[in-house]
């Protein structure tokens, strides 16, 4: 019981990792981000605390832990203090009707916060202080207006008796009418990570996460702490406001960077790594940036976050990036073709493996096949180049390093000759008049320094052309070996140790 303060075996830590778009967060995890908020918190009994993402009620029962022994002197009766912790300092909004149950029984010990094994004896109705409402998505023109939903998906005639997903949270222009006007001092929790728009999951999923932030600044707590997929820093549907927001943001006192989600929630990789920040509503200045690489592997710096339009998460990646700078020279993503360079998307009905006349042969995700010449409708002039061009989703998919904690990053790429072209699977890096300019620009991409680039912002699955925009446009009449471009650009050996610590060779 919580009144005992033990907890063992602890059934919310095997709850952990039931999904990957709404994870259930470990104790452990709760608890470092709890360490994170000053110590005063949990000795006031002013002090309110609000989880609006309640899934498996363990934020709150880790804050009641603590509020337990942080009021003892003040309220020595057990009861009593309970009582007071329960109704007049912890506060929650649970996700689904099943999850508002599971958090009650967590941090009340009774699935009815007024039930006969509940350890708190002053609330009257089943919710106590963690309710649930059903909530239906707002329409206009086929989209949520709040959450961006379709209706096509969400719309009540389609979902019939499932789970609505309208988080009562963001689906308000009025947050604070929730809990009737009352102040957070600190508002906490792990939102949803993204919804289906209707055309499958992963890329054509919409994030939500960002909402929930957004919505909690409208309340204007003292703290604000969330943890949060991490691709936000570069990627992201629909990310850009929010990216510069937060980037922009004095307010964001410590951000902890974890590069494998796998740190935080054993099991579950989410590409491109998670963060936890803490947002202090009376803070200006630098952010402690901790990042946590692997259990041996993790580094500190103290700064501001809106460098660049997008966020670099190590100090280190950062001094290379200046020296590489300093020469002025293009960049990749002037050079990279957007999406589907010749018009051939990924739905194309590709059927002849034999050569006809005037026919084209493309590199498709599922082989080679031969299209009609006439059928190129874009950059239909450089079909007789020479063309390097690669897989457009990473190696890892932006997720789990090999056992050494190094990547590979890129997974194919190939040199295609005249009248050979590539289907909108593969990225078009650049073209060539001549064999040898395609061959010294195929391995510039190999080497280590070329994909160390690349990775620094690359935090989803896909690869785009901005994610080139910090790799040098080099001169291609001559290859290039990392040893030359170690050269060229003046770094140390640390920060050569970084990047091949980081990056793996590539045959």
């Amino acid at each position: 019981m919580i009144l005992s303060n033990k907890y063992n075996p602890d059934v919310l830590t095997c709850l952990a990792n039931l999904s990957n778009d709404e994870v259930f967060t470990p104790p452990q995890v709760v608890n470092r981000m709890l360490d994170m908020l000053p110590a005063e918190l949990f000795r006031s009994k002013e002090t309110k605390f609000l989880d609006p993402v309640s899934k498996s009620g363990v934020f709150l029962r880790e804050i009641a832990k603590r509020l337990m022994i942080g009021l003892e002197s003040q309220i020595p009766d057990i009861h009593e203090r309970a009582d007071h912790i329960f109704t007049k300092q912890l506060f929650g909004i649970a996700i689904t009707e099943l999850t508002a149950l599971t958090s009650r029984r967590s941090v009340y010990c009774s699935k009815y916060a007024n039930g006969q094994y509940s350890i708190c004896r002053k609330f009257k109705d089943e919710d106590g202080n963690l309710r649930f409402k059903p909530i239906e998505h707002k329409f206009e023109n086929g989209k949520c207006k709040y959450c961006g939903a379709s209706e096509s998906v969400f719309g009540k005639k389609y979902r019939k008796d499932l789970e609505s997903h309208a988080y009562e949270f963001i689906h308000t222009d009025k947050p604070e009418k929730i809990f009737g006007n009352m102040k957070f001092d600190v508002i906490i929790g792990n939102p949803p990570y993204q919804l289906n728009d209707g055309g499958g999951s992963g890329s054509s999923a919409i994030p939500l996460y960002h909402r929930f932030i957004q919505q909690a600044k409208k309340l204007n707590p003292r703290f604000l702490t969330m943890i949060i997929p991490a691709r936000w820093y570069s990627g992201g549907k629909g990310l850009d406001d929010f990216r510069d927001e937060m980037l922009h943001d004095k307010r964001i006192r410590v951000l902890m960077d974890y590069h494998d989600s796998r740190f935080c929630f054993p099991g579950v990789d989410i590409a491109g790594g998670v963060c936890i920040f803490l947002w202090n509503r009376d803070y200006q200045g630098t952010c402690t940036v901790k990042n946590i690489i692997s259990e041996q592997s993790q580094y500190e710096s103290e700064r501001y976050l809106d460098e660049f339009e997008i966020f670099i998460r190590d100090m280190r990646t950062i001094n290379i990036i200046h020296k590489v700078r300093e020469l002025n020279e293009p960049t990749m993503d002037s050079m990279v073709y957007s999406r589907n360079p010749f018009g051939f998307s990924s739905t194309y009905n590709f059927t002849s493996k034999e050569i006809f006349s005037n026919a084209v042969k493309i590199m498709t995700s599922k082989g080679d096949y031969y299209v009609p010449k006439d059928e190129v409708s874009t950059n239909s002039s450089i079909i007789d180049d020479w063309k390097v061009v690669m897989s457009k989703t990473s190696a890892e998919h932006a997720g789990q390093a090999d056992k050494d904690g190094r990547k590979r990053v890129l997974s194919r790429i190939e040199i295609l000759g005249e009248k050979y072209i590539c289907s909108e699977s593969y990225l078009l890096v650049g073209h060539m008049k001549e064999k040898v300019y395609a061959e010294n620009l195929f391995r510039y991409m190999k080497t280590r320094f070329f994909r160390f680039l690349l990775s620094s912002i690359l935090l989803t699955q896909n690869i785009a052309k901005d994610k080139f925009q910090f790799i040098p446009i080099q001169d291609f009449s001559h290859p290039w070996t990392d040893e030359m471009l170690y050269k060229k650009y003046g770094l140390t050996d640390e920060e050569i140790a970084f990047i091949e610590s980081m990056i793996r060779p590539m045959e």
